[in-house]
């Protein structure tokens, strides 16, 4: 009986609990190895992810400001859509304007006919001072290319376009009929030269008279052969000038304006400050008379801005006891 309870097998002997530490030991050990390299990987992928969101913030910036810049040229763009149409709009409107006025100046007979009355009454209306200058017995020149324009004023003002359509191709003929406008009215008490934007040729009379003399005629014409201030070929600022200067003084004033182009914005504001600085006295006649000569354009320039011109100029001498007259190509003679 004794040795048979001695063999029996003990379950927690020695070599057991042995085995089972060892195991756990093991696995502890594993553990701790497998967790030893965590730390640093999760803080690397925190880098990572930080730097990956402050590149994307940056982008994010890049962005909303590229976006800003956009919704700016946007804006800016359909203000100037706006600014175009507008202006599409009031040329249109001029555009019908000359068509109406171009097909009523092919009534060359009834231009002949106002032009004619205008004469007649003009002579009617001499001064007593500018017949005694001009003399009981002068008659007045008879040039179809000037037209026959009024004489009854005591002072000139000549506007000239000095844009490089005129300079380069109607000079010599600008020339010309400055000296033939000069020679209807052989004595003045003063006389003005500037050009269509209001420039003085002698900017230190401006306010005041060039005397008249033989000398000083040939002194200005001398001068205009090379005078070419900047040019926005348009009258309507130099008229203006000359009015609010010169107008007002109690003196029989003509403006002569020489061009072959208009380019300003609109035709009929032109003529309605016309009006509001030029008034007409007790008799109904216009402080300042306005004449102008439209020159021929070159063929290669675009019709429009003569047209342009020639409307604006037949409606502003119209009101303003004045004549226009129209040059037509001459060949061999305005250019250079």
């Amino acid at each position: 009986m004794r040795r048979r309870r001695s063999r029996e097998f003990d379950v927690f002997s020695m070599s057991f609990l042995d085995t089972i530490c060892c195991a756990f030991g093991a696995i502890i050990l594993l553990f701790v190895l497998s967790k030893y390299g965590e730390p640093k990987a999760i803080e690397q992928a925190r880098v990572d992810l930080a730097a990956r969101v402050a590149k994307m913030q940056q982008e994010l910036a890049e962005i909303r400001g590229r976006s800003e810049i956009l919704n700016r040229e946007l804006k800016a763009r359909k203000i100037q859509v706006s600014e175009d149409q507008l202006k599409l709009a009031r040329l249109r409107g001029d555009l019908s304007s000359v068509r109406g006025e171009y097909a009523a100046s092919k009534q060359e007979a009834e231009v002949t006919n106002t032009i004619e009355g205008q004469l007649v009454s003009a002579q009617q209306t001499l001064t007593d001072e500018m017949k005694r200058l001009l003399g009981s017995q002068y008659k007045r020149m008879q040039d179809a290319a000037i037209g026959g324009v009024p004489i009854d004023s005591e002072y000139v003002i000549f506007l000239i376009d000095t844009s490089g359509s005129m300079y380069n191709f109607h000079w010599p003929l600008l020339l010309q009929k400055v000296n033939e406008v000069l020679d209807i009215y052989p004595r003045l008490k003063g006389f003005q030269v500037m050009n269509d934007q209001g420039v003085y040729m002698y900017p230190s009379f401006r306010g005041k008279w060039l005397p008249d003399s033989p000398s000083q005629r040939h002194n200005v014409t001398e001068r205009l052969r090379t005078w070419t201030p900047f040019s926005a070929s348009s009258p309507a600022e130099g008229i203006i000038e000359a009015i609010r200067t010169y107008g007002n003084q109690n003196y029989k004033i003509s403006i002569f304006v020489f061009g072959d182009e208009f380019t300003g914005d609109s035709i009929e504001s032109v003529v309605q400050t016309v009006d509001a600085i030029n008034r007409a006295g007790p008799d109904g006649q216009r402080e300042v008379r306005i004449h102008a000569l439209g020159f021929p354009l070159d063929p290669s320039f675009p019709p429009f801005t003569q047209m342009r011109y020639s409307t604006l100029m037949r409606i502003v001498c119209r009101r303003n006891g004045g004549a226009f007259v129209g040059l037509d190509p001459e060949p061999g003679v305005g250019t250079r």
